[in-house]
């Protein structure tokens, strides 16, 4: 048979392209279902993914802004103290960012996310409308610090500026605080917060303890131009504090985010009194930041008192008098620096830096006003470098704050003049050669006082957050006495060590309600004069809730377990009215609060801001202040029972902007639950007695007018009134009979006014203080200052 190979070629070539044909057809219908499901994939992928979108807050010159409420399509977010703010979830790509807050134009802004992590910052215009007309949809820092759990009040100390006022007057205006004063500018000081005073209220300074800061650094004077606002928690103090506070805590916030400017001013007053103040820091675009704070303090405190006719020698003891304070100069300086870097990718902020400062004080009287010297003086000084480091999102959620400092400062007590003094000076008696006006000493020390705070911050599932916090503290005196070089005593030791260990869980939903549970475990070891070595361990926990009944109003309730250890000057005393006692206990106590907050308006011209709480308090071991047996000096000492219960209420209105009044009062009262002790058979005479020198019914008001655009444009009058009231209190037991005495009920007033140019460059301030001259006394029947004028020139400038 004959074959045709072309023919047979052209068979199997056409079989092999129908193959190839029917093959392809094959692939490009796979292709095609391939193609659908891939697509069909992606749809769902793309549906079920969320996004995250971060970033920070600022206005136009780079300021970080915090407590900023962000809208983010439905939901909503607040950025935290480094102008930072994060918000998971996001459903859809499409998003629109609203800001709407008090002082700034409205942002918005709608974005696509183009990746699951989303950065996104936002900078919000300075609004130069009428504020007025400005509607608030967020919170201030300070209205979002009230909305905590926390029984907490804040003053925004910037509207304070432009007066000659320290820390302690301020908090002096606080529901529930009495700042106590043994004299006028630089005197010792003791403040009461719900009728625990002294070491049982803690002092902060941007959350770093104030225990370590000499007398140099106190909070009777520093200038209220230093801190941003102050933040007062009455009972329950938060985790992140790090303290073993039993009745309360103040942290004063400076602020140290990006700024360039400059603060000046110096006031001038009664008794030749001097203040002066300089604040100032520049930051670069890169971040790098210099920060510089120094102020400066000087009075003759030459005012008159008011003494009894049984200390008036010169018209033999027959009638009462009026002398004036002879030995009473004190004046201090004050620097405080730091360099470093801020809103870093390594650092929010990394400072080192140092706080230098001095003081001189002249001691009038001991722990009493019949106590009265003219030689008797104090020098102390303050050498302190410091350390400071945070960072948020450290890894994502988590924020790291470590604080650093040891104060190697000296102080010295001077006491070499052997004559003897009354209240009109040099009576003639002259002392042995050996013999001081008090005790013949020189003896000059250091406390080599450090402190040394970790805190650690996790927050996880959008509502939730754990904290882990951890303070040390260090206590070392050692010095000597050129006057006594052989003195054993001085070379004993004199040191403290505590750890505070801190644990905190907190959830929160925004605008309804949060909870904090807690729990802190307390180690102290002391090594006294004879050797004697003291361990202490406490444990203690709480909680804190509060609930938004609507968005205006907000119930609190808190409860907690709190211990605290005796401070080295308690045990050791402070080498000048405070005496030794070695043999004190730590005290413990059950803290209770109930609080409510309401705020509404009324045609959006009149606010009413509304604030009130309860309390009530069992403390065993209570460590409190009493005279010495001779009654020339403090001694700490314990009961083995107080109760104390009570409240407060601050009431607050504005209309529109140029009109706020205020009042505010307080009640609580101390009680002795101490059934038995030393000296008597029975139960004690002073059981269940309240317990005296300390105010249980006081309370204050303001009035003040804000005359916008007076005479020209930009320049602004502020009048002000404030008065306060102090109900008569015991100064001894009352049950003592015969020696029932009782401090008489004050009460003072006080005008300010200021005038500000060119919208707040230059401001000229004028307070008059205790204008119908009342006596006013304070820690057994100390006397304070009466009228007195200051007058007080500022000068600010802001890049």
């Amino acid at each position: 048979m004959n074959i045709n190979t072309e023919t047979v070629l052209h068979n199997n070539q056409g079989c092999s392209e129908l193959a190839v044909q029917t093959k392809s057809a094959k692939n490009s219908r796979v292709f095609r279902v391939v193609s659908v499901l891939i697509l069909l994939l992606i749809s769902f992928s793309v549906s079920a993914q969320t996004f995250r979108i971060s970033g920070l807050v600022k206005n136009k010159e780079g300021k970080l802004l915090d407590q900023i409420l962000i809208q983010i399509n439905e939901k909503k977010v607040i950025s935290n103290q480094q102008g930072y703010y994060e918000l998971a979830g996001i459903k859809t790509a499409e998003v629109e960012i609203t800001v709407q807050i008090l002082g700034y134009e409205k942002y918005s802004n709608k974005i696509r996310c183009n990746s699951a992590n989303q950065i996104q910052d936002i900078v919000l215009n300075e609004k130069q409308e009428i504020l007025e007309e400005v509607e608030v949809r967020g919170f201030t820092k300070i209205q979002e610090l009230n909305r905590q759990a926390f029984n907490i009040s804040v003053i925004d100390a910037t509207k304070q500026y432009n007066s000659s006022i320290n820390l302690s007057d301020a908090l002096d205006k606080v529901t529930g605080i009495r700042v106590r004063e043994s004299g006028g500018l630089g005197s010792n000081m003791n403040l009461s917060l719900n009728g625990f005073s002294g070491n049982h209220v803690r002092f902060f300074i941007d959350g770093i303890p104030m225990d370590n800061l000499g007398s140099s650094y106190q909070i009777n004077n520093i200038p209220i131009n230093l801190a941003e606002r102050i933040e007062v928690y009455k009972g329950v103090v938060p985790i992140w504090l790090g303290s073993d506070a039993l009745g309360g805590a103040i942290n004063i916030v400076t602020g140290s985010g990006r700024r360039n400017y400059l603060d000046v001013s110096y006031g001038y007053g009664s008794f030749n009194t001097h203040r002066a103040i300089v604040n100032s820091a520049f930051t670069s675009k890169s971040g790098l930041t210099i920060q510089l704070n120094a102020f400066q303090n000087y009075s003759d405190n030459s005012y008159k008192i008011y003494i009894e006719k049984h200390n008036n020698r010169r018209d033999n003891y027959t009638k009462d008098t009026y002398v004036n304070r002879f030995h009473d100069t004190y004046h201090n300086e004050t620097l405080i620096a730091n360099f470093g870097f801020i809103e870093k990718s390594f650092a929010d902020k990394l400072l080192l830096g140092v706080v230098l400062g001095q003081n001189y004080k002249e001691m009038q009287t001991g722990a009493r006003r019949e106590s009265v010297f003219g030689g008797w003086h104090r020098r102390g000084n303050i050498v302190m470098p410091t350390l400071k480091y945070s960072k948020t999102n450290l890894v994502k959620g988590l924020d790291v704050i470590f604080n650093a400092n040891i104060n190697l400062g000296t102080e010295q007590s001077i006491d070499t003049l052997n004559k003897r003094f009354d209240w009109f000076g040099d009576t003639g008696i002259v002392l042995p050669s050996t013999s001081g006006e008090r005790s013949r000493s020189m003896y000059k020390y250091k406390n080599y006082e450090g402190i040394v705070t970790s805190n650690l911050n996790y927050s996880f599932l959008e509502h939730h957050n754990i904290s882990l916090n951890h303070v040390f503290n260090t206590f070392d005196r050692k010095g000597r006495d050129p006057l006594n070089p052989q003195n054993d005593a001085y070379e004993s030791p004199q040191q403290s060590r505590k750890h505070v260990l801190g644990f905190g869980y907190q959830y929160h939903l925004l605008n309804r309600w949060n909870m904090n549970v807690f729990s802190k475990f307390i180690q102290q070891s002391n090594l006294g004069r004879n050797n004697d070595h003291i361990h202490s361990n406490r444990f203690g926990y709480g909680a804190a809730v509060t609930y938004f009944l609507t968005n205006d109003a907000q119930l609190k309730a808190s409860y907690e377990l709190t211990n605290r250890m005796a401070t080295p000057y308690e045990i050791f005393g402070d080498v000048e009215n405070q005496e030794a006692n070695t043999s004190l206990k730590p005290e413990q106590s059950n803290n209770f609060n109930l609080g409510l907050n309401y705020n509404f308006n009324l045609n959006k011209q009149h606010e009413f801001q509304l604030s009130t709480g309860l309390i009530y308090r069992y403390a065993t071991d209570f460590i409190y202040q009493r005279l010495n047996l001779n009654q020339s000096k403090y001694v700490a000492d314990n009961r083995a029972g107080v109760r104390s219960f009570g409240g407060d209420i601050d009431l607050r209105y504005s209309y529109k902007n140029w009109l706020q009044v205020g009042s505010s009062w307080t009640y609580h009262y101390l009680q002795n639950m101490q059934k038995f002790e030393d000296g008597y058979t029975g139960v004690s005479p002073v059981y269940e007695d309240q317990m005296p020198n300390i105010p249980y019914f006081f309370g204050n008001t303001d009035v003040n007018f804000l005359l916008k655009d007076t005479f020209r444009k930009g320049h602004n009058l502020t009048i002000g009134y404030n008065n306060m009231y102090v109900h008569q209190f015991y100064l001894y037991w009352p049950s003592r009979g015969s020696i029932k005495n009782d401090i008489p009920k004050q009460w003072t007033h006080d005008l300010n006014t200021v005038y500000s140019l060119k919208n707040g460059t230059y401001n000229i301030g004028l307070e008059v203080r205790n204008i119908t001259n009342e006596q006013v006394f304070d820690n057994f029947s100390m006397q304070k200052a009466g009228r007195a004028f200051y007058l007080n020139f500022r000068y600010f400038l802001k890049k």
